[in-house]
């Protein structure tokens, strides 16, 4: 098994996104990237943390590959907006990969360079690729929001176009 930790804007599409695809084994809400520890929600919320909301995935890579996550990632958020996700804004919703191994560094590297070269975003990709600092669990009603909430204003808005958008383009690599 290997873990990746992954911030691109509010976390509750993230979760409901990767767990969905094959080799995902699981996916954790939380904290990373700040400098306080423990921090809750609305801290993270005011902006003065510095941590990020983020998904850690645990990937089995003999189903799914990294570079296969990192592909998904870099087409279902917009890694070119700094602090930024749509309308959720403050450097909690940055993009950022905060890896765990020098070769998820290499990959992570590489995934963006070819993500760049292909033209698939007009502005360059700000992603914030870093060592994996401390990573806090975020509070359990943060966890599987989307699973339990689809109904929810912002889950029907923001989170449902992302998840036919990955049926749309990934359809062979979901869960059946």
């Amino acid at each position: 098994m290997e873990k990746i930790t992954l911030g691109g804007g509010c976390f509750w599409c993230l979760e409901a996104v990767f767990s969905k695809l094959n080799g995902v084994e699981s996916v954790l809400s939380g904290y990373c990237g700040g400098h306080f520890p423990s921090p809750t929600y609305s801290q993270v919320c005011s902006g003065t943390t510095g941590h990020a909301e983020v998904i850690e995935i645990l990937l089995n890579p003999e189903v799914i590959s990294l570079t296969e996550i990192l592909e998904i990632f870099f087409l279902l958020h917009d890694p070119t907006t700094l602090n930024r996700q749509g309308a959720d804004a403050g450097t909690q919703y940055r993009s950022a990969i905060f890896y765990h191994t020098e070769t998820q560094r290499e990959i992570s590297l590489d995934v963006i360079a070819r993500t760049h070269a292909a033209g698939i975003w007009k502005e360059p990709i700000v992603t914030e690729v870093t060592p994996i600092p401390a990573f806090y669990p975020a509070e359990d009603y943060h966890q599987k929001y989307y699973e339990r909430n689809p109904n929810q204003g912002y889950c029907r808005a923001v989170i449902a176009p992302k998840m036919t958008k990955l049926q749309k383009l990934f359809l062979e690599k979901i869960k059946k």
